[in-house]
């Protein structure tokens, strides 16, 4: 029986699209430029023994968050089948849910809720209800890294419409909850000669 979504953009991300995507996005390129930016991020956090990604997909940034951190349990938050499968094929993930974020309820909490390139296809109106979810699951530090544009904008995604929006996420995410604040934050630009992000802003927070 299929899977019934709250939205269309989750649908979209569960289905074919999804699966073509955990295809088209694994590299070594990829995981070099995860290792630079995320040796910055935990440059500036204290020890941490715990991690949640949330749409972590074939686990692109965990495979560099592992050689990061050896010792750190590692979790996942995955809407998108195949990509779990992948997942849980790497095995080095503590706990994986395959679910949606929009339905993810777990008392567990983690020194480290991650959430990149993935609030830029959530529907607008459930915003409120991710940067919740991301509060709640956090120990101490949320780093939320996505295309950044000061007001909001939706713009066409690989020639889909309402699958792409811009925003200061991080901005709503400290508004939305006060015992955050804004620890570092830095932009990865595209053309970087050795190691390359698409144009992604990232905020790390701390309570």
């Amino acid at each position: 029986m299929k899977k019934t979504f709250q939205t269309e953009q989750e649908t979209f991300w569960a289905g074919e699209f999804g699966d073509q995507y955990a295809v088209r996005n694994q590299s070594a390129s990829l995981i070099a430029g995860n290792l630079a930016l995320f040796s910055r991020i935990f440059s500036r956090c204290q020890s941490l023994s715990s991690l949640v990604e949330f749409g972590a997909n074939i686990g692109m940034n965990l495979r560099a968050i592992r050689s990061l951190l050896p010792e750190v349990e590692l979790a996942a938050v995955e809407i998108n089948e195949q990509a779990t499968t992948k997942l849980r094929e790497w095995g080095e993930c503590h706990a994986i849910f395959q679910q949606s974020i929009l339905e993810f309820d777990s008392e567990n909490r983690w020194d480290f809720a991650l959430i990149k390139g993935v609030l830029i296809h959530i529907h607008p109106d459930k915003l409120p209800l991710i940067y919740a979810t991301l509060a709640q699951a956090s120990n101490r530090y949320v780093c939320i890294a996505e295309y950044y544009n000061p007001t909001p904008v939706a713009v066409e995604y690989r020639g889909h419409t309402d699958r792409m929006f811009k925003r200061d996420f991080a901005g709503e995410f400290l508004k939305a909850n006060p015992q955050f604040h804004l620890v570092d934050y830095g932009f990865c630009y595209r053309g970087d000669p050795q190691f390359s992000q698409d144009d992604i802003t990232w905020f790390l927070l701390e309570k």
